[in-house]
Parts: structure tokens; sequence; C-alpha cells
């Protein structure tokens, strides 16, 4: 034993050769003694990470994959393959969970949970969608929800009868815009004629798909009111949902009734944004400074809001019973003022109509406050875990959401920084620098200046890609704006309504504008420094996932491998950066085109730019390009040559882009450009490469790269996609399904001006 022993100390444990054979045979070439030690380094950092407590943090980043799985696929998964195949990998890890084969059966079980959920999900929402618009259709039903806009109002309808000319078609749900002031109330039961439109799908390939948000909505179709709405007698009360409905909507009216009747304009549509979640009437100008400026987290209700509602009810509500000795001495305090703070959070959510980022902010806060009760920690990676298993299990839909994403990256950086940065950035004796700094404030500052920077990086990809910006100076925004919101507008506005039922809420609505009046001041004041828009081109899933890596590695890992998600966030950038742009963009009803023209912009045909849809595609287009431009800027018509018959446009490479509008211009078009774009049968032996009214209506939005063989093409519905919310031409579909009879497919499904108000 004590060979062995004095053998075990020689060497250096897990290396070769041992330190023994150095000597035999002189020095050791380092080659071969670094990469052992390197070896041995990364298994030591693998057990710290596999260590005790450290694989819940993972099993939501597992589930989420199977949900991102589930989207990706091409064709609807048969849900009860998929629904076996969790269960038998749950069923294995559960057997296994004594060997070390665990954590990863745990990991693969949960990504097959993840896909199976998104694929029940579906199943459960199916419904019908419309493929192509229906002019006069007669309908009634009950009014579920209604929003009020800065131009036009909207409303959800539940239909119970429908009236078409076409014959027999059903829908569960459709969303109508009608003019501003004219919606009806909601739980009420309204008969009307309406103009019913398919979903609006993206604009460009890898665009945002309104369409899919519709279809988890339940809503089948958009559209406007054609004439008067009528109220008549329902035929039954709705159910318990719509009679809540009716109620919560009336409690926000209330809101901003009285929120009206002191602030008017943006003052009071923010007001009403920050306490009911109704941030439509906000008008352009002041929206947009908001995002520019890194201030428009402000306007949509996440954890921010509510950490600011819990904790001002939990620290007024601990302060009140504090001021009773008796209870302070017998009682535990602590724990009454944190389920009163759980109600409130409980009424905000409800209150703010209980949106993706609200509900992920609702369980993170209800698992802190329930933790706070049963004397456990509260802000760790376990309760965001939990929370994000909540919400993904609930809405699976929500993980391709830019709430979702941009909320739960922004709390993962606020977390690592709460529980890995602080103890490093404030652990120092008490005579050095930083406790000084702390006696004067200059931590809570410097806090208040790395949360910002946190959250502003984590969400910083995100933003990239559903939105095409960045926000250079949204640290500088937050720092000037978020003490007096949290201070001053916040607690104001939660005064302000516990002060409505007594008639005293006039004060504190007036103390709210004041601070929503330096909020927009100082975002119009950010927004219009040089070099505030940070204009950034489209690019693919493929970075943002990488870049999705990146944030999670830095987060949860916490031995020195969490830097390879430094590395993996550097090759996002690279990669994104790469991303080469489309030479040509072709809209999905093939009335508007975008050519990249020598001077590296596109330039735009067919584009009348007048109407509410051109512009809102056309800003699309322009931000995904980079390009700062507005939608009647000029110089988007440079190089265009056009006429009654249609539109020659040329490429860099000099070849021609034409856009046939008469039947008498296909013959020239045919033997003079590169490219032809027509909604009329092109001749058979046309010389140029086609994009006819079929391929449009089978693939939706083109982009083309031009290629040495002619064009490379991505499209938005690529050929063997069909999925529910976005169902191929081909087949037939039921009456009862998410599919239609072939006859009932998409046919110059051309969006209407009040649609895409309804989307923008």
């Amino acid at each position: 034993m004590a060979e062995r022993g004095r053998a075990r100390t020689q060497g250096f444990a897990g290396t070769w050769p041992p330190r023994g054979a150095t000597q035999a045979g002189g020095l050791a070439p380092s080659h071969l003694t670094a990469w052992p030690s390197i070896v041995d380094k990364l298994r030591a950092w693998l057990r710290a990470e596999a260590g005790a407590g450290r694989l819940l943090p993972w099993v939501p980043v597992a589930f989420g994959a199977g949900i991102a799985g589930y989207f990706a696929a091409e064709r609807e998964p048969v849900l009860p393959v998929a629904a076996a195949a969790a269960i038998v990998l749950g069923a294995a890890a559960s057997l296994l969970r004594r060997h070390k084969v665990f954590p990863l059966l745990v990991m693969v079980a949960a990504v097959a949970a993840g896909f199976a959920i998104a694929t029940w999900k579906t199943a459960r929402v199916a419904h019908g969608v419309l493929a192509r618009p229906i002019y006069a259709v007669s309908m009634s039903g009950f009014v579920e929800t209604r929003d009020i806009r800065a131009r036009t109002d909207r409303f959800v309808l539940r239909v119970v009868a429908m009236e078409s000319p076409r014959g027999p078609t059903r829908l569960e749900r459709v969303r109508l815009s009608v003019r501003k002031g004219t919606a009806p109330a909601v739980g009420s039961f309204v008969e009307l004629k309406a103009r019913l439109l398919p979903p609006l799908g993206p604009l460009r390939p890898g665009a945002y798909d309104f369409g899919r948000d519709m279809y988890f909505a339940g809503i089948g179709a958009s559209g406007f009111v054609m004439g008067s709405i009528k109220t008549a007698p329902p035929p039954d009360t709705g159910g318990w949902s719509l009679r809540y409905a009716a109620l919560m909507q009336g409690l926000r009216d209330a809101i901003d009734a009285r929120i009206g009747a002191v602030l008017d304009g943006d003052r009071r549509a923010i007001a009403t944004a920050l306490l009911t979640g109704r941030r439509d009437a906000i008008t352009a100008p002041v929206n947009d400074a908001m995002f520019v400026s890194g201030l428009g987290h402000v306007l949509s209700i996440s954890g921010y809001h509510m950490a600011v509602v819990a904790g001002v009810v939990f620290f007024a509500v601990r302060a009140l019973l504090a001021l009773i000795p008796p209870l302070t001495v017998g009682y535990p305090i602590k724990k009454w003022s944190a389920a009163a703070a759980l109600l409130a959070a409980a009424f905000y959510l409800l209150l703010s109509g209980a949106e993706v980022a609200t509900q992920r902010s609702f369980f993170m806060t209800a698992v802190v406050l329930i933790a706070i009760m049963v004397d456990r920690r509260a802000v760790t990676f376990r309760t965001l875990a939990v929370a994000a298993m909540i919400v993904l299990s609930i809405a699976p839909e929500a993980l391709v959401h830019p709430s979702f994403q941009m909320s739960f990256a922004a709390t993962l950086g606020l977390v690592a920084l709460i529980q890995i940065g602080m103890p490093h950035l404030f652990s120092a004796p008490d005579n050095s620098a930083t406790a000084r700094m702390a006696l004067w404030g200059g931590r809570e500052i410097a806090m208040l200046a790395l949360a910002s920077l946190v959250a502003g990086l984590a969400t910083m990809p995100y933003a990239a890609f559903h939105f095409h910006r960045v926000t250079p100076y949204g640290v500088l925004a937050n720092l000037a704006a978020m003490p007096v919101v949290s201070a001053l507008v916040m607690p104001a506005g939660l005064l302000g309504m516990v002060a409505m039922p007594f008639g005293f809420d006039g004060l504190f609505w007036k103390v709210m504008g004041w601070g929503i009046d330096w909020m927009i001041a100082v975002a119009q004041w950010v927004a219009a420094l040089p070099g505030s828009i940070g204009r950034v081109a489209a690019f693919g899933t493929g970075p943002l996932i990488a870049a999705s890596i990146g944030i999670i590695l830095l987060g949860l890992l916490r031995t020195p491998l969490r830097w390879s998600g430094a590395a993996a966030l550097l090759g996002a950038v690279v990669w994104a950066l790469a991303t080469p742009q489309p030479d040509i963009l072709i809209s999905a009803d093939g009335h508007t085109v975008g050519v990249r023209g020598r001077d590296g912009r596109l330039h735009l045909i067919g584009s009348a730019r007048g109407s509410t849809r051109d512009s809102f595609l056309l800003r699309e287009w322009l931000a995904a390009d980079a390009d700062g431009r507005l939608t009647a800027d000029p110089s988007l018509s440079g190089g265009v040559s056009c006429d009654q018959a249609g539109c020659v446009a040329p490429l860099a490479d000099g070849g021609l882009v034409a856009l046939a509008q008469r039947p008498d211009a296909l013959a020239d078009d045919c033997a003079r450009a590169a490219l032809l774009v027509t909604t009329r049968p092109a001749p058979a032996d046309c010389g140029a490469h086609v994009v006819d009214r079929e391929r449009l209506q089978r693939h939706g939005a083109l982009a083309l790269r031009r290629s040495p063989g002619g064009f490379t093409v991505d499209a938005v519905r690529p050929r063997g996609v069909d999925r529910p919310w976005s169902p191929a031409v081909d087949g037939v579909e039921g009456e009862a399904g998410v599919r239609r009879p072939a006859a009932l497919r998409a046919v110059d499904a051309t969006p209407s001006e009040a649609d895409w108000q309804a989307e923008d």
C-alpha cells in the first residue's frame, strides 16, 4: 500500500507521461504534457457543471429546443407518435435516474416533451383559416376583445352564424377593423356585414408570420366592417369566459376614462398602456422615439412592471403592518406582505390582458414571492427555469414570438448579474473606494447602468432579427428615464387605481403625467442623437440560434467554459453580417417588386406607395435591407421605366426585371428581360425566367439572388411545406379542419388597406 501511495504522489494525476518518465528520458516535449493538462481541466469543468442542482436550468432549454424543432418541421407531426415518444423517453429517464446516463436522458426526454406539447397545442386549437377574400359576408356573434387604436378600432368576433355568397364557410373567430369610436362593447352580440381576407403571411422569406399568431389565437380571418353594426339579443349567454372578458374590458375602459379626464394625447395613451396593457393609441412619432431610444420595453407590460407593482405593494403593506407592534412581534408580516403582493400581481396580470411577457413576469414574480413565504432563496436560475417551463407548457407558440425571446434573454442576463456579477463587483473592504462609492449612492447608479447594459446586450440579437435595428444609446436613455418611471410614474399609477373608488385619483394622474412627460422628452432627445438608429440588415435563423446558444452558455455556465458562449456570439455576429441580401423581392400578390440596382439599394416597381398596404410592405422591405429611406422617397423609383403596359428596372449586372401589367407586354418582356413577373399566363416559349400568379399562390412572397445559372429563389412557403397556419395550395381541405377544398384555396388574396392597418 505504501508503494502504491508513493506512486500516486510522484506524478500528476491523469497526465501522461508521469513525472518519473521525464527524469529517465530527459525533458518531456511540451506538446505531450500540455494536451493532457487541458483535457483534465475540461473534465474538471464539465464535472463541476454537471454537479448537484445544475440540471434544472437546462431542462427548459431542452424543452424549448423541442418546440423549436416542431416549428421547423415541414409538415404537421403525428400527435400519437410524438406523445408516445415523449412518454417512453420520460419513463426511461425516471427508471434510470441513478445511472450516469440520467442527465442525458432527461435532456432528450425534455426535447421530446417540448415537441409533443407543441404538436398537441396545435391540434387543440385547430380551426378553419380563410384562403381567399370574401367580399360580402353576413355574420353574427359575440364581441370577445376590443382595441382602441390611433386611427381605427378593431375587435375580435366569435362567430355564431355566417352566410357567404360562396356557400357554407365556417370560421370560429375573425378580427375586424371599424371606424374609430364605433367598435361594439365586449360581450355584446352583434350582426354585421364584412369583407374578410386571409391572415397576413410573411411579407418576405424569413419575415415574421402574422398568420401564425392569428392561428394560435383562434382567428381565421381579418377584414373590415361594411356598413353599420347592429346589436341584437344573444341566442345564449356566451359563457363565463365572455362575462369575464366583458368585466375586465369594462374595468380597463373605466381606468382609461378616469385618466382621460386629466391627461390627453400620448400622456393618456402611455398611462393607459402602463396600467392596462392597451398601447395601440400611442401616436407613431412617440412610439418610434420610444423604441429607437431603447425605452420601448416600458410600453409592454413585462418583468419590470410586474416587479414594480409587486415591490410597491410588498413594501407598503409591510410598512403599514410594522406600525402595529403586536403584529410585528408575534406574526410573520413579511410573509403576509408577500401574499398581498402576489394578489396584486395576479390582478395586474388579468387587468393587462395576460400577454406572453406578462405571463412570464407573473410566474417568475409568483415563484419569488412564494419562496419568501416558505423561507427559500428567491431570485435564482431555478426561478427562471420554473417560469419558463410554465409559460412554454401553456403557450408553446410563445417561443417564436419576440416578446418571449427578449423577455427571457433579458431576465437571464439580469439573474446572472445578480448571482455572479454582484458578489464579485461589490465584495470589497469597508475602507475601499467601492465602499465609499456605495455611501453616496454610486452602487445603485452602477447597478442600474449594469442592468440596463446587460438587458440591452441580451436582447440585441432578437431586436436585430425581428425589428432590424439596435439601440446604441439604450443605456443612456434608461439611466435618464427609468428612475423617474420607477419612483414616480408607476407608484402614482398604482395609487391612482387605489384612489379611484373614492374619487381622489385626479392628483395621482397628474403626477403620473409629469413623469411621462419626462420619459417622452428623454426618448425624443435620445432618438434625435446622431447614429441613434442602428440599422441591421435581415439575416436568417441560423445566426439567431447561435446567438441564443451563446447567451445561454454565458448565463448558465459557472466555469471558464462560459466563455464558449462569447465565441458563439462572435460567430453569430460574423454569420449575420455575412448574410447576402436578395437582388429581387416580389410581394405575394405580384403587384410590387423590389430590384437592387447598381447603387446597391432597392428600387421599387409597381408600388402605388400611397396606400397603407403598400406603405407597410415597403417599410418592412426597407427595414430588412437596413435602408433608412422613407416610403415616399422619390429615389425608390429611380431607374424604373414604366408605361401603361408595365415597368422595367435594371439589376446591378445590367439584366432587366419586368413587371407586366397587360397581356400585350408579355412578348416584349419575354424577349428582353432576365426575369418576368406577371399575374397573367406567360407564353410557353418565354425566354425570361417567369414568376406568375400560380407560383406566387403556391409559394407566397419570393426573394431572388442572381446566380450564374439564373436565380436562386427563397420562398415564404418552400416546396413540400404544409402547416396549419400556412397550408400548401395542393390537396383537399375539409370544412371543419384547417384544410379546405382546393376550390377555396387562396386566389387573388390581396390584403386590403384596412387589413394592413390592423397588422401594422
